[in-house]
């Protein structure tokens, strides 16, 4: 094999093993391209606090880096939560909709918005742009929980 079919090898056990919030924490659009620069030792492997500090063995384990603490600059631990939309207030704008990288809110132009909770990923990013301040998060319970993301085979 080849150095670059290796590294893509890496890049999608890396991708594998993170979140999938898609929530840019770590300084990259998303959790692939966050996977590939670890992969190219471009990245640490402590910038997921969605992952927490069981992402950042996990990923050690599998990188063969040290484990280290999460970088604080790309926030804090955090636990699964749910996007909640107030639709008695919110006004339609489709601004959260937008910004939703996970397509988990549903709605149309000047009608309300909902959240689908079995698809949201508790990213946060529908909150910055929503005018209205209607979206709060919640803790993620079971019946809330998102979607569990399929297994993938491990390849070693």
């Amino acid at each position: 094999m080849t150095d670059s079919s290796n590294t893509a090898m890496l890049a999608h056990r890396i991708d594998a093993l993170l979140p999938q919030t898609q929530c840019t924490r770590c300084g990259y659009p998303a959790c692939k391209p966050y996977a590939e620069a670890i992969a190219r030792g471009e990245a640490a492997i402590n910038r997921c606090p969605p992952g927490g500090d069981i992402g950042v063995r996990a990923l050690a384990a599998l990188t063969g880096h040290p484990v280290v603490p999460l970088d604080p600059a790309c926030g804090s631990e955090m636990h699964p939560t749910i996007a909640l939309i107030d639709e008695e207030v919110c006004i339609g704008c489709t601004k959260c909709i937008q910004a939703c990288p996970v397509d988990a809110i549903v709605g149309a132009a000047k009608l309300m918005h909902t959240v689908i909770p079995q698809f949201c990923t508790g990213c946060e990013l529908c909150i910055p742009p929503c005018p209205v301040d209607c979206i709060a998060m919640l803790p993620a319970t079971a019946e809330l929980q998102p979607a569990p993301k399929p297994a993938l085979p491990c390849v070693a």
